[in-house]
C-alpha cells in the first residue's frame, strides 16, 4: 500500500522559480534534440551525407549524452547539483558554436558530441535538482516542469527550422541555442544547492536556510531532521560500480534502466529526430514536413501539460502503462501508411495523425514519468549515481535507435520498420505492469527507507 506523507505548505513562489529556473536544462535537451530534425534535410545535401553518416551525425550527441550521464551522478554527489548545472550551460553554449560553425561534418559530428556532454548531465540532474527541492505533495508537477520545458524546446526547436528553411539556414538553427544556454547560466548563480545534498555535504546550517525559503517559514527542524536520518541511514555515496553490486539497489535500478531503455526502443525519437524525413516520403515537401511537425510538437506540449495536472493524483503507474499502450497502436497504425498504394494527399495526413497519436501518448506517459520516477525511487547514498546510471541507459538506447533507424529503413522498410517499434512498446507495456512501483505523495526519505509500493 501506498504511504502518503503529509507534506507541509511550500513557498509556492519560490519552489515555482526553482523549478522554471532549472527546467531551463530541460529547454536545451528539448531544442538541441529537436533542431537536427529540420536541419538534416540541408546538411545532408551540403555534406553529401550517406545513410550511415546521417545516422553519424544526428547519433553523435548521444553518445555525448551516454558518457556525460555516466559521470553526472558522482560529479552532483561530489560538487552539488548547482554546480554540475552551471558547468553543463557553459558546456551547451560551447557545444552550440562548434556546431553551428562547422566547415565539415568531422566538426559538425564535435559540436553534436560536445552538445551531448551537457546534455546528458542536464537530463539527469535538472530532475534531481528539482525533486529534492520540492516538498512531496508537488513533486511530480513540478519535476515535470523539466519535461514541459523539453516538449516547449522541441517545438520551439521546429519553429525555428521552419523559419529558416527557406534560406536553408541550419547553422541558424544550430547556433542559437546559445541563447537558452546563456538563460540557464545566469538563472542558478542566483539558486541555492539542494538541503539533502548540503546535508550530504555536512553543510547543516546551509540546509536549514535552503529549507526555510522552500516552506517559507523559520521552523524547519522536522524537515532537516527526516533528511538527516535518512543520510545517517546512507551515509557514504555509492560509485556507479557500486550500485550495481547492492542486492538491495538492484530492484529499482532494473526498474530505472528498464524504463529508460523501453523508452527509446519504442521509437519516440524516430519521430523527434526523422519526422520530417519520413513526412518528406510521404507526400510533405521539406518545408511543409517541418511545419507539420510543429503540430506534432504542440501535441506533446499539450498531452504533457495534461499529464503535470494528473501526475500526483492518477499516480505515476497507470499513466505509463496507457501511454505505452496508445504509442503501440500509433506505431502500429504508421507502418500501414507504407503498405497503402498512393503515397501524398489523404495518406500524408493519415501519416501525420498516426505521429501525433504516438507522441500524445508518449508526453502523457512515459515522457512524464520517466524522469520522475529515476528520480524519486533510489535511496541517498546511491541516488545521484543511480540516477546517472538509468540516465546512460536512456541516451545508450536512444544513441543505437538514431544510428540505426535510417540503415533499418533502407533495409526492411517503413512498415516492418515501424512494426517491430510497435511490439516494443508492448513489451514495455508488459514491463510496467510488471515492475513499475507507484510513489506519488510519498517523501523521497519515505520512499528511501522501504521499496516503493506497486500499487497505489
Amino acid at each position: 500500500m501506498e504511504s502518503a506523507a503529509p507534506s507541509p505548505s511550500a513557498n509556492t513562489r519560490f519552489v515555482r522559480s526553482v523549478a522554471v529556473v532549472a527546467a531551463l536544462g530541460g529547454l536545451l535537451f528539448g531544442y538541441d534534440t529537436g533542431i537536427i530534425s529540420g536541419g538534416l534535410l540541408f546538411i545532408r545535401t551540403e555534406f553529401r551525407l550517406s545513410a550511415l553518416m546521417e545516422g553519424v551525425v544526428v547519433s553523435s550527441l548521444l553518445v555525448g549524452a551516454t558518457i556525460g550521464s555516466l559521470v553526472s551522478g558522482r560529479l552532483a554527489d561530489r560538487y552539488g547539483r548547482r554546480a554540475v548545472l552551471l558547468g553543463t550551460a557553459v558546456v551547451f553554449a560551447a557545444g552550440a558554436l562548434l556546431a553551428g560553425l562547422a566547415p565539415d561534418e568531422t566538426l559538425l559530428v564535435l559540436g553534436r558530441f560536445v552538445l551531448g556532454l551537457a546534455i546528458g548531465p542536464a537530463s539527469a540532474v535538472v530532475p534531481l535538482y528539482i525533486a529534492e527541492m520540492v516538498p512531496a505533495a508537488q513533486r511530480g508537477a513540478l519535476v515535470n516542469c523539466n519535461q514541459l520545458m523539453i516538449t516547449i524546446g522541441i517545438v520551439v526547436s521546429y519553429a525555428v527550422g521552419f523559419a529558416f528553411a527557406p534560406i536553408e539556414g541550419w547553422r541558424w538553427m544550430l547556433g542559437l541555442a546559445v541563447v537558452p544556454a546563456a538563460l540557464l547560466g545566469a538563472g542558478m548563480v542566483f539558486l541555492p544547492e539542494t538541503p539533502r545534498n548540503l546535508v550530504r555535504r555536512q553543510l547543516p546550517g546551509q540546509a536549514r536556510t535552503v529549507l526555510r525559503s522552500i516552506y517559507g517559514k523559520e521552523d524547519v527542524e522536522s524537515e532537516l531532521a527526516e533528511i538527516r536520518a535518512a543520510d545517517e541511514r546512507d551515509r557514504t555515496s555509492v560509485a556507479a560500480r557500486g550500485v550495481l553490486r547492492d542486492r538491495s539497489v538492484r530492484p529499482m535500478l532494473v526498474v530505472g534502466m528498464g524504463l529508460a531503455v523501453f523508452s527509446q526502443i519504442a521509437g519516440v525519437n524516430t519521430i523527434i529526430y526523422f519526422a520530417p524525413s519520413v513526412l518528406a516520403g510521404s507526400g510533405f515537401g521539406a518545408s511543409g514536413s517541418i511545419l507539420a511537425q510543429v503540430g506534432v510538437g504542440v501535441i506533446n506540449v499539450l498531452m504533457t501539460v495534461l499529464a503535470m495536472v494528473l501526475i500526483d493524483r492518477v499516480g505515476r503507474r497507470p499513466m505509463v502503462i496507457t501511454a505505452f499502450t496508445g504509442m503501440g497502436a500509433g506505431m502500429l497504425l504508421l507502418g500501414l501508411v507504407y503498405l497503402l498504394p498512393a503515397q501524398g494527399g489523404a495518406v500524408a495526413w493519415f501519416a501525420l495523425a498516426c505521429m501525433a497519436v504516438y507522441i500524445g501518448f508518449f508526453a502523457f506517459g512515459v515522457g512524464t514519468i520517466l524522469w520522475v520516477l529515476i528520480s524519486e525511487i533510489y535511496p541517498p547514498k546511491v541516488r545521484g549515481a543511480a540516477v546517472g546510471l538509468a540516465t546512460m541507459a536512456h541516451w545508450l538506447a536512444n544513441f543505437v535507435v538514431a544510428l540505426t533507424f535510417p540503415l533499418l529503413i533502407a533495409a526492411a522498410g517503413a512498415t516492418a520498420t515501424f512494426w517491430i517499434f510497435a511490439v516494443a512498446c508492448a513489451a514495455a507495456a508488459l514491463f510496467c505492469v510488471r515492475l513499475v512501483p507507484e510513489t506519488k505523495r510519498r517523501s523521497l526519505e519515505d520512499i528511501s527507507g522501504g521499496a516503493p509500493a506497486v500499487a497505489s
